[in-house]
């Protein structure tokens, strides 16, 4: 029969394990639903590939030549790497954007937006939600297609069913593709989606928009061993911090990087060089915050019931009525009687 004192100290254990549970589906349920950091897992859902993005500062950017060049330089790491280029279907896919202002003119209006300037295969690693129409990609021939979101659909034509019409940048026609709705709520507007984007190729908004040149680079590429593809990144992009910040998407909401992240508490939010987030990295590093939060309480829940059942076990250990050396005893005297009596048991058989 448990004493009170044991049935109170039993349910919090029980309790304390079902928060942490509950705290650990939580936290798994957020890190599912950031879309841009699982460019890898829709890649490929056996964990063979990772996901890399790269930041620049504002003093620099790249230039298409070095995205050409860095490409190459993933293709000669692979081979490096034993891997087979030749076999069917893309080894990596990558994507490249830049942050700026545009004018849009329709026949209605005008008006000027946040534009993204976007290259490669962007929104593989950001599927904005669709009402319309639908993405281009950043390697077509034609550099003329665009993607508003509902607010600058309304204003421009006063609806959101309207892939197909044209606008015009900079005096050059463009073609609406499609129409995205805005993702909302505080951690969004706090990331920088407090007002509208538009999406276009990063040429258009450099020939006809304001920009400070393309500043984000991302990839996704196999990754034989664990880093393999980060490395790639610092080798090859002559990486300094002071210019540039590089960070393995796949791996950055694991334990150990959260862990890390719960060590800074106090410093990290604390910049000494000129990097400008995009929203969707913003956004992600304000989950890393959530979750490193979470992961402080699932310790704390976790230690609880660890803590009482040793307690209790330090009790009872002091309490016992038995000694090591009688249950040693104890358990030859077993053993002898088994062995005794399977010898008996072949020595029956044999006669």
């Amino acid at each position: 029969m448990l004493s009170k004192k044991q049935i109170i100290l039993l349910s919090t254990v029980l309790i304390s394990l079902l928060i942490c549970g509950a705290l650990s589906l939580t936290a798994n349920a957020l890190k599912r639903s950031l879309d841009s950091q699982r460019a890898a897992q829709r890649w490929s859902n056996e964990g063979d590939f990772a996901q890399v993005s790269c930041f620049f500062a504002d003093d620099q950017a790249l230039d298409l030549n070095q995205v050409m060049s860095f490409r190459s330089q993933i293709e000669k790491s692979l081979r490096e790497a034993s891997y087979d280029l030749d076999g069917s279907g893309r080894a990596y896919i990558d994507a490249y954007s830049s942050m700026g202002m545009i004018n849009i003119i329709s026949e209605r209006t005008s008006f000027e937006s946040k534009a993204i300037g976007i290259g490669g295969d962007f929104f593989l690693f950001h599927p904005l939600k669709l009402v319309s129409g639908a993405y281009f990609s950043g390697h077509d021939l034609m550099k003329d297609s665009i993607i508003l979101d509902e607010e600058a659909a309304w204003q421009l034509f006063g609806s959101s069913d309207i892939a197909g019409m044209q606008v015009s940048i900079g005096g050059i026609p463009h073609y609406v593709r499609g129409v995205i709705t805005r993702e909302s709520g505080r951690l969004y507007e706090a990331a920088g989606l407090n007002s509208g984007f538009v999406y276009l190729s990063a040429e258009s908004l450099s020939a006809y928009g304001r920009t400070a040149g393309i500043k984000q680079y991302e990839f996704v590429m196999p990754n034989p061993v664990t880093g393999f593809a980060y490395r790639v990144a610092l080798e090859n992009f002559g990486y300094n911090e002071e210019s540039m910040i590089v960070i393995d998407n796949t791996a950055r909401f694991k334990l150990e990087s959260l862990f890390r992240i719960m060590a800074l508490t106090g410093t990290r939010s604390m910049h000494s060089t000129s990097h400008r987030f995009p929203y969707w990295e913003n956004y992600a590093r304000g989950f890393e915050d959530i979750l490193a939060f979470i992961l402080v309480f699932q310790v704390i829940f976790l230690a609880v019931p660890i803590i009482i059942t040793s307690v209790m076990l330090f009790f009872a250990f002091r309490r016992r009525t038995w000694t090591m050396k009688g249950v040693g005893l104890k358990l030859w005297g077993i053993s002898k009687n088994s062995f005794e009596f399977v010898h008996k048991k072949i020595g029956d058989r044999r006669r």
